[in-house]
């Protein structure tokens, strides 16, 4: 949601990650984190949309918390967390991803299944 309420202070933490065209990537990343969200809550195409995210969560992580570069210990810490947070979330993607699969209460059957 603050990807898009709020573009300015996260386009402005993304160029300073080196985002190019930051301020339009912090609007596609959080248009595409609310279309995986509603998909997800509504249960359509749950198995694509964990995906989606899980992907998309990997992405930010490896471009906005690159925390093996900081030299600076806190500033390593705080980027070390947010990493592992999406690490973290990725995972849950994957496991949305995997559900959809298997799960028969969802609104629509999986785009993955076999």
């Amino acid at each position: 949601y603050n990807h898009l309420a709020k573009t300015e202070g996260s386009a402005q933490y993304a160029a300073y990650q080196k985002v190019p065209s930051a301020r339009l990537a912090v609007q596609v990343s959080g248009v595409a984190m609310l279309v995986g969200a509603v998909a997800v809550i509504l249960g359509i195409w749950v198995d694509l949309a964990g995906l989606g995210l899980a992907i998309l969560v990997l992405v930010m992580a490896f471009a906005m918390h690159r925390y093996w570069e900081e030299t600076d210990p806190q500033t390593k810490a705080i980027e070390q967390a947010a990493f592992l947070k999406n690490i973290s979330m990725a995972g849950a993607g994957l496991i949305l991803a995997a559900y959809g699969f298997i799960d028969s209460y969802t609104l629509t059957d999986g785009v993955f299944q076999p």
